[in-house]
Parts: C-alpha cells; structure tokens; sequence
C-alpha cells in the first residue's frame, strides 16, 4: 500500500547565501523533508540565489560554505540543482558552455549545479504537490 502522507517539493531559492538566511532555511527544510520520507524533486536558483551554485565562494574557515553543503545534500539525494540562465548570467555564473558561447575566461559552476531555463521550474512545480519558495528578508 503506498504512503499517501508522502509529499513532493519543488524549492525555489532566491535569497544568496551570506546575505539572506535563504539558503540556509531552505537547506534545513529540505533535510528535515527528506528524514520524513518526503521527496525533493528538485531545487531551482533564481535571481540572488545563484549565487549558491558558485565553485567561487569561498567564505571564512569558521564558517559553513553553503555551497558546498548543498552540494553535497544534492549529491547523496540525487536532487537537481538548477540555476536560471538568465539569472546566472547576470550574476557571472557560467559552465563551461557559456563559458565557450560568450568567450569568458573561465567557468565556475559548482557541481552537480546545473543552468537551465525557467521550463525546469516549470517541470518541477508539475512534478510536485508543493512549491516551496525561499526569499531573501527585507
């Protein structure tokens, strides 16, 4: 008999990481989430949230890197992480695709980030019984 209790989320991040609490909230919403037996279907940066996905950060050693803690919870859950393209490029993120197409001297999206269009947004919110959307404060 399959658990009807079981939720789907789609979590939208727009908030950046070390100047919103963003990030930070929505990474513990996601593993309390996945410790009930809920399922993420992915996660989507959008405006001041892409910058998360950058291979970049690099913040004091006594400090968490948010980054790399969500890219770890992506890894071990096998969870998308998606930047918005337009998004990205506004804010110098880029892979190595964009790196290539706008002759840019390097790239630095962090793994396993990925950019695409707002239609994974889409597909997400398609996907899943909630959409969840984490802003910056102000």
């Amino acid at each position: 008999m399959a658990d009807t209790s079981s939720e789907t989320f789609t979590l939208v991040i727009t908030g950046a990481p070390y100047s919103s609490q963003a990030p930070q909230t929505a990474l513990g919403f996601a593993r309390a989430a996945t410790d009930a037996g809920h399922r993420i279907a992915r996660i989507f940066l959008y405006g001041d949230g892409v910058h998360l996905a950058s291979a970049l950060s690099a913040p004091p050693s006594d400090e968490t890197h948010w980054p790399k803690e969500w890219a770890g919870f992506l890894e071990h859950h096998g969870i998308p992480g998606i930047a918005c393209i337009a998004s990205a490029l506004r804010r110098g993120l880029v892979n190595e695709t964009e790196q290539k197409r706008y002759a840019l001297p390097g790239s630095n999206l962090l793994h396993p980030f990925e950019i695409a269009g707002l239609g994974e947004w889409v597909e997400g919110r398609m996907m899943s019984t909630r959409t969840l959307y984490f802003h910056a404060g102000g």
